[in-house]
């Protein structure tokens, strides 16, 4: 089979992580493959930004649990890296652009071998007046909205396999 195909049937979400950063070199990969997702009529309304930082890391947390009504929670799993995805919403194609993006994250996660796991809520997180705050201090241009949180890292543990395919995935015409 080919590696390429491989690797998107084998990436599974990763929900546990070592607390060890992933290596620059990593990094730099994962979000080269971002850049260049697809993105509607080549207009790359897309920005990452990456969080190492472990308390900043914390404040996002706990940000999106309390959003999702589980305040005592980690949604990031530990991961010791977090990619906010944002996109241009004076963009038709911001929900697509950013998703794509978020794939090739994910993907290019994977074949490098490091654990990945798309994070909702960073659309949520990012309309609160402290969500606001942050992207300024980031320096996101007015505009933008969350579409999703990649969060990276090791995983610690065994990666899970692929539940079944359900029957009639597709229908051909």
């Amino acid at each position: 089979m080919n590696e390429t195909v491989r690797n998107l049937i084998e990436r599974r979400s990763i929900r546990k992580y070592k607390p060890e950063q992933i290596r620059d070199e990593e990094l730099n990969a994962v979000l080269e493959a971002g850049m260049y997702a697809p993105s509607g009529r080549g207009h790359q309304s897309t920005l990452m930004v990456v969080v190492q930082d472990p308390e900043t890391i914390s404040m996002l947390s706990r940000m999106n649990a309390a959003i999702w009504g589980k305040a005592n929670t980690d949604p990031f799993y530990g991961a010791p890296t977090v990619i906010v995805v944002l996109a241009d919403t004076s963009r038709s194609t911001w929900v697509e652009d950013g998703s794509l993006v978020m794939g090739n994250l994910m993907n290019a996660a994977h074949a490098l071998g490091l654990g990945s796991c798309w994070v909702h809520r960073a659309r949520q997180v990012h309309e609160t007046d402290a969500g606001r705050e942050l992207l300024r201090k980031w320096g996101v241009p007015e505009g933008y909205a969350g579409v999703g949180n990649c969060i990276l890292g090791y995983p610690d543990g065994e990666v899970p396999k692929a539940a079944p395919r359900k029957e009639n995935f597709i229908i051909r015409v």
